[in-house]
């Protein structure tokens, strides 16, 4: 417990700086400099003690202190989020490299959701480092073997095997992706899938192996069909030009298609 508490805490200040993330990379700014975080109202540099994770949100009710500008909710859930899955993760399977490989995609996946639901844009920080991050686990965490190792060779270690099922579920989602909107857009004239939800999927794939992937996508599609529709209608939209974050829904399915093989 007090292992899954100690990650808890961690989770809610590396979900502090996904925040940093999700409002500097959609604008091109960088997240190293200036090093200090600032209100966007007034510009204000907000001190140490306004800068706790959740406990000054709740402190300050949500506002800036300076200039009182209302600071959106998404901050808190970000922290929250970060901070409950960091929790669970340890909880469920201690201090262990799985553990950190269920930590490392839940903060990809959080900031990749709320990146795409407020500004529609998908990092390449976290697609293309994903997709990296996702190949550095597999050696260390094996995907299930499946089509790839049949044109391996028989003496090729399996921590190896398993980053190139991770490489092949990844461009084959990506090779997927990019011909449906390729497709789209030949057929239609406009844009169907940008770019950052191939990179994205790319992504999936090297996490979680092409059946799980599989999962996600479905998932993932099936809640962007369904809500996306709900939306549209709700706000009265035209479904035609209205741009859905489908890369939020994605972030949804690949967190249920992560746990749902982590807990069989």
């Amino acid at each position: 417990m007090i292992e899954a508490l100690m990650a808890g805490l961690f989770g809610l200040l590396i979900g502090s700086f996904l925040n940093v993330c999700i409002y500097r990379l959609p604008r091109d700014l960088s997240v190293v400099s200036p090093a200090r975080s600032y209100c966007p109202g007034c510009e204000r540099v907000i001190a140490w003690y306004d800068n706790i994770p959740v406990l000054s949100y709740l402190l300050l009710r949500g506002r800036c202190r300076g200039c009182r500008e209302r600071i959106p909710i998404r901050y808190l859930l970000v922290e929250l989020l970060c901070g409950v899955m960091f929790f669970v993760s340890t909880f469920k399977f201690g201090l262990s490299l799985y553990a950190g490989k269920l930590m490392t995609f839940s903060a990809i996946n959080i900031c990749l959701f709320f990146s795409d639901w407020e500004e529609r844009i998908l990092p390449d920080e976290f697609t293309k480092g994903g997709f990296v991050a996702g190949l550095v686990w597999a050696y260390f965490i094996a995907l299930p073997m499946g089509f790839p190792m049949l044109f391996l060779p028989v003496e090729t270690p399996p921590p190896w095997i398993s980053v190139v099922e991770a490489a092949f579920a990844g461009l084959l989602a990506y090779g997927a992706f990019w011909t449906l909107g390729w497709a789209y857009e030949r057929f239609r004239g406009r844009e169907g899938l940008g770019m950052g939800d191939v990179k994205m999927v790319a992504m999936m794939g090297s996490f979680l192996g092409l059946m799980s992937m599989l999962e996600g996508i479905m998932i993932g599609s099936v809640l962007g069909s369904v809500l996306g529709l709900i939306f549209i209608k709700w706000k009265g939209e035209d479904g035609g030009q209205y741009e859905i974050p489908f890369g939020s829904f994605l972030a949804v399915g690949a967190m249920a298609a992560v746990w749902i093989e982590a807990l069989r």
